[in-house]
């Protein structure tokens, strides 16, 4: 253990010197998009801090379900939409107890069971209380001593989520396991992400999720697929591992803490150092590529600069042309959503009024007291029926509900390629070098289900003169009455629903929109600066490229 700490130690040594001549170049070239990358590396040089072992994922893949079951106690909060709204780190410690921190640094200690009033999306949509992060410390995990199990809010597919959450999360990932869910296949944006997640660590691990919904030789098969695939697309194996939170989960539980999770704590130094060697390696390699290109450039003379730039750049320019493009975009887009939505709700107007006519034909008998007496039952009993029918809808239809915002984000991610491609084929074409890859994820906050209104039964308060009919003569004409307007309940409130599922999913597309304008701006501001340096930089550039590289060369032992 002493020899392991000892080269810990050296390697975050080495990994110190890399970083400085990282931020060296950042300042003197004014390089942005490297500084979150290098934040995170320096926190683990300085801090020496636990492996975070990371559950990623799609919204629905089973996440906190999984971790709920490694700790062997229902902790994290789960439902049939995307739940966790904050990321949420689990350790051991001596006591149970979680902590709080707002993104402002208040720290605020909770009680176990309030955990959902901050970290689930519907208790604290949108993350409106500012949560930044939520501590739990169990005595219960100390098998996985030197290891924080970190729950994510969910990615990919429809959405991707905040960016002070997951996707920007991903440069604090000691080691990954990307949750799939066992019955679909591997998309696009599962390969993404581990794209993504190979800029940050050596340990990506594939967990099926839901494996109980799948025969012995369906699940052969489907490990298989998913071997075939990834070597296909990325060159490269993963350890698969399968599980169930509801058959033989003890089987599927050992296999992974035997061959992951207890190497991971009972070589919690080695690991570390490995983690840590790793990311600063990889952004070594992309300070790399940002100084080639400095160099290039410095070595042009100067009165090719100005040309230079306007044949790399020649999109900033039209900066202002980008922005309407992307507002244009997205509006083309945003306008069809309610009407996608209502298209959407028409064929369950009328079976919910049936259902609605039918209940309470059989409810009203039961009923007793006066007209405001009834009124009041009637209006909340429509409140109450009409929320479960409609918060149901929502559960199980709002996916169809994200048709314009799947649209748009696929335009957005294409746009941002297309961006991508055209600067990067400009460079290669002019300076003979190749950009390194880009670390842009368009995320967003997953709409969450709006509430019920139910209007008063009569135009005016015609129940507070209930002492004038009585019951027994007017009884059947007021419960005719309340039938009837039943059809307007659910027209108001299908459309109420509909309108707010479109507030909520066009400023999703907004937020999206800004964030592909971000990164447009952030990469050009970058370029701009690296394109823009005075002459006589050549031989400075240079050697920070061979300091990079030598220390490069000393951390991997070379």
């Amino acid at each position: 253990m002493e020899g392991m700490n000892k080269n810990v130690q050296a390697i975050q040594t080495t990994s110190g010197q890399i970083l400085e001549v990282v931020q060296t170049v950042c300042d003197n070239l004014r390089i942005v998009s490297l500084q979150r990358a290098a934040h995170v590396c320096r926190s683990l040089v300085r801090q020496n801090p636990l492996i975070d072992v990371a559950i990623l994922g799609q919204f629905k893949a089973g996440k906190s379900s999984f971790l709920n079951s490694l700790i062997g106690r229902t902790l994290l909060p789960v439902g049939v939409i995307p739940v966790t709204t904050v990321i949420t780190r689990i350790q051991h410690g001596p006591v149970e107890r979680a902590m709080v921190t707002h993104f402002d640094g208040a720290r605020t200690e909770i009680a176990l069971e309030d955990l959902d009033a901050y970290s689930s999306e519907a208790k604290n949509p949108g993350n409106q209380k500012d949560v930044a992060v939520v501590d739990i410390e169990l005595p219960s995990l100390e098998d996985y001593a030197g290891l924080r199990l970190v729950d994510t809010p969910g990615l990919g597919s429809v959405f991707k989520y905040h960016m002070e959450t997951a996707e920007n999360w991903l440069p604090e990932v000691g080691a990954a396991l990307l949750a799939i869910s066992a019955d679909r296949p591997l998309s696009e944006h599962d390969l993404a992400l581990i794209r993504d997640l190979q800029q940050y660590t050596p340990r990506i691990v594939l967990l099926l999720t839901k494996a109980d919904l799948l025969q012995a030789d369906q699940q052969r098969e489907v490990v298989q697929f998913f071997k075939d695939t990834l070597q296909r697309e990325l060159k490269q194996e993963f350890p698969i591992f399968l599980y169930s939170n509801r058959n033989e989960m003890e089987k599927y539980r050992h296999r992974l803490e035997m061959e992951l999770l207890y190497k991971l704590s009972a070589n919690r130094d080695a690991e570390f150092g490995r983690i840590l060697q790793y990311k600063a390696v990889s952004l070594a390699k992309s300070c790399e590529s940002y100084l080639e290109i400095a160099r290039k450039a410095s070595e042009q003379a100067d009165t090719d600069r100005e040309a230079l730039k306007e044949q790399i750049m020649g999109e900033k320019g039209n900066y202002t042309q980008i922005h309407e493009e992307l507002i244009v975009m997205t509006r083309a887009q945003s306008i069809h959503t309610r009407t996608n939505i209502e298209k959407s709700l028409e064929r369950f107007k009328r079976p919910l009024h049936d259902r609605l006519v039918a209940a309470l034909k059989e409810e009203m008998p039961r009923w007793q007291g006066n007209l405001w007496q009834l009124t009041r039952r009637y209006e909340e009993w429509l409140h109450e029926n009409l929320t479960v029918e409609l918060d149901e809808i929502s559960a199980k239809e709002h996916k169809h509900f994200f048709g314009t915002m799947m649209k748009a984000h696929a335009a957005l991610d294409r746009y941002l390629e297309s961006f991508r491609a055209r600067l990067g084929a400009n460079i290669e074409r002019v300076l003979g070098v190749k950009m390194a890859p880009a670390e842009w994820n368009l995320e967003v906050t997953p709409p969450v289900r709006p509430d019920i209104s139910i209007g008063h039964v009569f135009q005016f308060n015609f129940d507070l003169l209930w002492f004038l009919f009585p019951m027994s003569i007017f009884r059947g004409r007021f419960e005719r009455h309340f039938v009837r307007k039943l059809a307007d309940a659910v027209y108001v409130n299908a459309s109420r629903l509909a309108a707010q599922w479109e507030e909520r999913i066009n400023r999703a597309i907004e937020e999206m929109r800004k964030q592909a304008a971000g990164y447009i701006r952030e990469e050009m501001a970058t370029l701009d600066a690296l394109l823009s340096q005075n002459p006589g930089r050549t031989e400075d550039i240079r050697r920070l490229t061979a300091e990079l590289k030598g220390a490069v060369r000393r951390l991997e032992g070379d």
